[in-house]
């Protein structure tokens, strides 16, 4: 069994090293500019970073639940690869988004469409799953 889930278990390790990186830089940033919590306004430079960390903390989740069901259902190596290039856009959003908040955009749409590719791959492995599973029909031999 571990070896069909290795390469979901090792980018999950370093997605979380990755949202780990981001907390840090905002606890960084409000050494750097005096913002105590609970504030979260204060120099545009700041805000930058707060908000940066704050979108990749609430895509999180999505990112887990399709990276997992996308590796368990239709493939893994495919599902580890698009998550290891959803890390590294989301890596490049924060860079962008701290520079200035226009620089975000290109990294947002990428990891935008990463999220989408593993949404496709989870729902066409869940579907393959459930019509050959209850309804007896193997969807990849009818294709071949």
């Amino acid at each position: 069994m571990l070896d069909q889930i290795h390469l979901l278990a090792a980018v999950t390790v370093l997605g979380v090293l990755e949202q780990a990186y981001f907390f840090l830089q905002v606890i960084y940033a409000r050494r750097v500019f005096g913002i105590s919590p609970p504030k979260i306004s204060g120099p545009p430079e700041f805000e930058r970073i707060f908000r940066a960390q704050v979108n990749s903390s609430e895509y999180f989740p999505i990112f887990l639940a399709l990276l997992w069901q996308a590796g368990l259902f239709f493939h893994q190596g495919l599902a580890a690869a698009l998550g290891l290039l959803y890390l590294c856009s989301r890596y490049c959003y924060v860079k962008g988004y701290r520079t200035s908040s226009s620089e975000r955009l290109a990294p947002m749409y990428f990891s935008a469409g990463v999220l989408w590719v593993l949404l496709a791959a989870a729902a066409l492995g869940i579907l393959h799953f459930f019509l050959s599973h209850y309804g007896g029909l193997d969807m990849l031999r009818l294709l071949t």
